[in-house]
């Protein structure tokens, strides 16, 4: 009987060797094949770019058609992974840092074709030689901005700190050009352009996470609470993310340390990591808000989601964008880099929020381009449910869900289009040039006589926007005709198409509240910047209020996070 244990032991063991045998030989083979398929594909791609350079009608331009080639390969990965040449390591080292060398200001291009500045950046090198708001550029040293487009005009913008060029610009209602001697200096975009006290709660706008950024949170945290806050409100909208190892940090001044704040997980193992936090905290107890969009993307969905699997904060607001990946940079021949895809993110909780299946979109996409058929691309693991640490349900694969939703009016369309139209610039420029002070944000407002003046500029100046209600009844018009009830219905038609005749002015008194509020913000952001721009984006903000309801109502805070 014990030999036959032995024998039995013996056919068990050689089973599973040839087992782990056959394993290793499949995945070598595997291995092996897919190896040779690179080889091959390359090789194709080389002799084919040859065969092109040579026998091509035209001559080539390797760097434009290469980078044509590997900007379609990285779109058909996912809309992350990207190819940096040497030339642009300045705009990847500015996403990661939140740091280049410049003027410090943004610019844009007007209906006409002209770069004007948009907005300088207080104590920056434009705003210190004096260029405004609506300042048309014409010139950089010697070179003609004509035809020029906004980034063409950005990248001559940029360049070395402590480097000095001249930039000649037209000011409007000016018929001579101005001259500014500038000196570039390295620039960084504010991490956190306002904090500031609403009664007894502190409220804190995190614009991205770049380095230092959870520094900067902490120095606001201290003086809010020397302040008498007993509650704060991190206001994470529009933050479309950075750098990962400050969300953690920011995570780390609420909770304890050797928490669990997110784990990445890859194909490659030096990809799969857990963030805990290493210090120990600010502040275990203080009431949290976080307010959240369909903007707040990345390492601002990892603050909001952990802080709401570990019960720390109450999420207020609307869907976040929903972006799992993790992205890192490798470096490349000839100073250039890629920036990829290497792993996905996961929450305390243990979910996944990516909420687009990117294997899904590239489907679709082909799918579309064929057929003309759309399919789903959400990711699949939509329906799982997850538990925080209190034992509340979360989902995986739709972004953050807020604890507490807030819907909106959607935009109106005649503001959208005014927001985006150069009539807006010439009337704050004019607006600035003939006052030259205004009050504090908070006693600021848009008169009726401002409001009147520019309803008056929208008219002379020939603004139009599409609207959605004249390509809907187009549409149905076309439809009426296919299907053979037009005629029977022309009467209907017409008059329907009279009630919809466009009137900007019935339009913008229809608006008025909206269309203030951009007027305001206008002119706020000229005086005060950009804190000057979110206080004044404070004011009559549903998300705030929310959340401010909730954090000074006790029993409300405790129930949602399961106290």
């Amino acid at each position: 009987m014990y030999l036959c244990k032995q024998i039995n032991d013996l056919q068990m063991k050689k089973t599973l060797f040839t087992w782990l045998a056959t394993l290793a030989f499949l995945s070598l083979n595997a291995q092996t094949e897919h190896n040779f398929a690179v080889a091959k594909n390359l090789d194709i791609f080389n002799s084919l770019y040859r065969q092109l350079d040579i026998f091509y009608v035209d001559s080539l331009k390797p760097e434009q058609l290469i980078r044509v080639g590997i900007d379609a390969m990285s779109r058909s990965l996912d809309e992350y992974t990207q190819f940096y040449p040497e030339e642009d390591m300045g705009d990847l080292k500015m996403m990661t840092t939140g740091k280049y060398g410049g003027i410090g200001s943004i610019i844009r291009m007007r209906n006409d074709s002209t770069v004007i500045i948009q907005e300088p950046y207080p104590d920056m090198p434009a705003a210190e030689v004096g260029l405004q708001v609506g300042d048309v550029l014409l010139q950089i040293d010697d070179k003609d901005l004509k035809g020029m487009n906004s980034t063409e005009v950005s990248e001559l913008l940029r360049g070395e700190p402590g480097t000095t060029f001249v930039i000649r610009a037209l000011r409007p209602g000016e018929k001579k050009a101005r001259q500014f001697k500038i000196t570039r200096r390295s620039i960084k975009n504010p991490a956190l352009p306002y904090y500031g006290m609403r009664g007894d709660v502190g409220y804190i706008f995190l614009a991205e996470f770049t380095e230092g950024c959870a520094k900067e949170l902490r120095k606001a945290v201290i003086s809010m609470k020397e302040q008498g806050a007993k509650a704060l409100i991190i206001d994470l909208r529009n933050n479309r993310g950075g750098l990962l190892n400050e969300a953690v940090d920011i995570v780390n001044l609420f909770v304890p340390q050797n928490t669990t704040v997110v784990e990445t997980k890859g194909k490659m193992i030096a990809a799969n990591y857990t963030y805990t936090t290493s210090s120990q905290p600010l502040d275990l107890d203080i009431p949290l808000a976080v307010l959240v969009n369909e903007e707040t993307a990345s390492a601002a969905e990892i603050v909001s989601g952990a802080l709401q699997d570990l019960d720390r904060a109450v999420v207020v607001g609307c869907d976040t964008y929903g972006k799992g990946l993790v992205q890192s940079s490798r470096e490349l021949p000839y100073n250039g880099s890629i920036k990829l895809t290497t792993a996905k993110y996961y929450l305390p909780s243990g979910r996944c929020i990516q909420k687009v299946d990117y294997k899904k979109l590239r489907e679709a996409a082909e799918i579309y381009r064929t057929t003309g058929k759309r399919i789903d691309t959400k990711a699949d693991s939509s329906k799982r449910v997850f538990y925080t640490a209190g034992g509340r349900k979360v989902s995986e694969g739709n972004g953050i869900k807020p604890d507490v939703e807030v819907k909106h009016d959607t935009l109106a369309n005649i503001v959208f289009y005014l927001s985006n139209d150069d009539v807006l610039i010439d009337w704050g420029t004019r607006y600035f040039q003939s006052h030259p002070t205004i009050p504090p944000v908070k006693d600021f407002a848009i008169t009726d006589a401002d409001y009147d003046t520019f309803k008056q500029m929208v008219k002379d100046s020939g603004f139009t926007y599409d609207r959605l209600s004249e390509k809907r009844l187009k549409d149905l018009k076309e439809t009426a005709r296919f299907e053979g009830y037009y005629d029977e219905a022309k009467d209907e038609f017409d008059a329907l198409e009279q009630k919809l005749v466009h009137n900007i002015e019935r339009e913008m008194d229809r608006k008025e509240k909206d269309i203030r509020k951009l007027l305001a913000n206008e002119i706020v952001r000229r005086y005060y910047y950009q804190a000057g721009t979110v206080e004044e984006m404070l004011k009559d903000d549903e998300d705030l209020q929310r959340a401010l309801d909730v954090l000074n109502n006790e029993s409300e805070y405790n129930k949602i996070i399961g106290k």
